[in-house]
């Protein structure tokens, strides 16, 4: 059996805050999120996304989210 390289999904968040001047704490609040949980989302420290954090995340930043999420072949 090949082993396929899928590519992978990268996470934009820290650079969305830093083009939007936003804090963390400001966002944590504002998405209704735990500071922990969205420094893992930062990091890209997750395995599973949830759609519900992703929207709210959307919302708080005024985004598509194209802009939060990037998949790359390589």
């Amino acid at each position: 059996m090949k082993d396929i390289d899928y590519g992978y999904i990268r996470i934009r968040l820290k650079e969305l805050m830093q083009e939007q001047g936003i804090s963390i704490n400001r966002l944590a609040c504002r998405a209704e999120m735990q500071r922990t949980q969205l420094k893992a989302y930062m990091n890209g420290d997750i395995q599973r996304v949830d759609l519900a954090v992703l929207a709210r995340l959307c919302y708080v930043l005024e985004c598509d989210i194209n802009d939060i999420l990037e998949y790359s072949k390589e």
